[in-house]
């Protein structure tokens, strides 16, 4: 039923709803992450013996009721119908409130009115958008439909994220106070410390995600440009800015919007022949994507729509768009940083270390990112180009203007989620151990403060204890009962779970 049944119906080029819903022969009812089975009784009736429009509007309704709003069939009926036919849609209940929003769909898809079609006469507004099944906005009034607009978007870009059990609990929980709260629990330089420090590991991960491994001034420079996110107005400019901050002037790098096409993935080893694992939206498409990407942005800043459901639609859409010839996974989780710090997830001069999350939960990430991209490549059409690049020859763009972002909102929780119950108090509590350690080393046994780290690392690779060379070498002014000291109190501060004073 619903979405589903309509793309095998009109043989829409788009791939199944990540969400689908389906009616039993018998009385079984219940849910799943991916589809809704609902009893026989919610079958419409005569279904098989209705005309043609009224089965389509059964089935749109049917899908607004149980489904939820997905903009790729809406669109693709706007183009595969009739003026006609979408005027008898459309009139098939005129004042009901489900016509209503087939009608406003139909046209906010398209920007186009359907001819024929006068405003809606008076009624109360209906939302767009069901709120019981998919995250809205507080929305406009449309005066032609009677609707109020709750997308969280605009037409050039609207990514839609359901409610799931795992997203409720995670939007009801408070992660800004509790952010608040472990930042207020670190001292001013211990939360500096920390912070300098998860930026330049969370930089590093950033890299390593694309398979490069940097020098530490070089992480430690996009670890601060990362420290200032939502310092400045998000602009196509400013993105172009920041590419080239986080290349560092590759020589083989065009910066700015790509004027080619892009994919990502491999190339035959013998023929070169383009392997592509994702396809990037067409160099033609990128200024209307753009646009409506950073209108989107700016509509959800303003409203209060969760930071981080509005960092995973913001960011992954950058990355599925692939605006750039290279740097776009940098920036796409730049993008993280950025939006959860204007929608004030974050204060001023803290961090979480997305990256680092992420890397550590990179089979996740990849899945989530193959969700996206696997079900397009059958629906998008290329050719090879003389450089064993890829040209799309088909219309590609509502693959990146409308997609359900659920899965990446789910995953991007579970990496904030990560970093505020283990790295930063991790991190934290490491650097109370450490200042601990440091103090005895220096205090009580003279030794140079810039030697602390190098004695840590050996302790640390050789399970607490000095190995032969350490003590030979680079120690080797140690006395032996100096050696057995610094044993017994790196066990007692690093391995016991005894709490270090602040």
């Amino acid at each position: 039923m619903g979405y589903s049944a309509l793309i095998h119906t009109y043989r829409l080029s788009i791939p199944l709803p990540d969400f689908k819903a389906f009616v039993a022969s018998n009385n079984r009812s219940f849910e799943t992450s991916g589809f809704r089975v609902l009893p026989a009784a919610y079958l419409p009736e005569d279904r098989l013996e209705q005309p043609k429009l009224q089965a389509l509007y059964a089935h749109l309704v049917f899908a607004l009721k149980y489904e939820g709003v997905h903009l790729p069939v809406f669109s693709k009926l706007r183009e595969h119908l009739s003026d006609a036919d979408l005027l008898a849609l459309v009139e098939i209940e005129p004042s009901g409130q489900y016509s209503r929003r087939i009608w406003f769909l139909l046209e906010w898809v398209s920007g186009r009115v359907i001819p024929g079609k006068p405003d809606a006469k008076k009624k109360q507004y209906v939302p767009a958008l069901n709120e019981d099944l998919q995250f809205g906005v507080a929305g406009v009034k449309s005066p032609r439909h009677l609707v109020r607009n709750n997308l969280p978007g605009l037409p050039h870009f609207c990514p839609l994220i359901r409610k799931t059990p795992r997203l409720l609990a995670w939007v009801d929980h408070n992660y800004p106070q509790e952010i608040k709260q472990l930042m207020k629990g670190a001292r001013g330089e211990a939360l500096q410390r920390a912070t300098a420090y998860l930026l330049v590991k969370d930089s590093k991960a950033s890299f390593a995600l694309e398979g490069e491994k940097v020098k530490a001034s070089r992480a430690a420079r996009w670890g601060a440009e990362v420290a200032h996110a939502g310092a400045r107005e998000l602009t196509v400019e400013e993105l172009t800015r920041l590419q080239e901050l986080v290349l560092e002037g590759s020589r083989f790098v065009a910066f700015g919007l790509r004027k080619k096409g892009g994919f990502v993935g491999e190339h035959d080893p013998r023929t070169g022949e383009p392997l592509p694992e994702h396809i990037s939206a067409r160099p033609e498409d990128l200024d209307d994507l753009m646009g409506g990407l950073l209108e989107a942005y700016r509509l959800l800043l303003t409203d209060s729509y969760h930071p981080v459901l509005a960092a995973a639609a913001i960011s992954f859409g950058f990355v599925f768009i692939h605006p750039f010839q290279d740097g776009n996974g940098r920036l796409h989780r730049y993008l993280i940083h950025h939006v959860m710090a204007q929608k004030g997830l974050l204060e001023p001069g803290t961090a979480l270390p997305i990256s680092s999350a992420i890397l550590e939960q990179i089979t996740q990430y990849q899945a989530v990112l193959e969700a996206y991209s696997k079900p397009l490549l059958p629906f998008v059409e290329w050719n090879e180009t003389r450089d064993h690049n890829v040209s799309v020859t088909n219309d590609t763009l509502d693959f990146y203007r409308f997609f359900d972002a659920t899965h990446t909102a789910e995953f991007l929780f579970s990496c904030v989620d990560h970093a505020v119950r283990r790295s930063v108090p991790e991190e934290l509590d490491y650097l109370k151990r450490y200042d601990r350690f440091r103090s005895f080393a220096v205090r009580r046994l003279g030794l140079p403060e810039a030697q602390v780290p190098l004695l840590l690392r050996f302790l640390e690779q050789n399970n607490g204890k000095l190995s032969k060379r350490a003590r030979e070498r680079e120690f080797s002014l140690l006395t032996k009962k100096e050696c057995s000291r610094i044993e017994r109190k790196y066990a007692k501060v690093f391995l016991s779970e005894e709490q270090p004073p602040a």
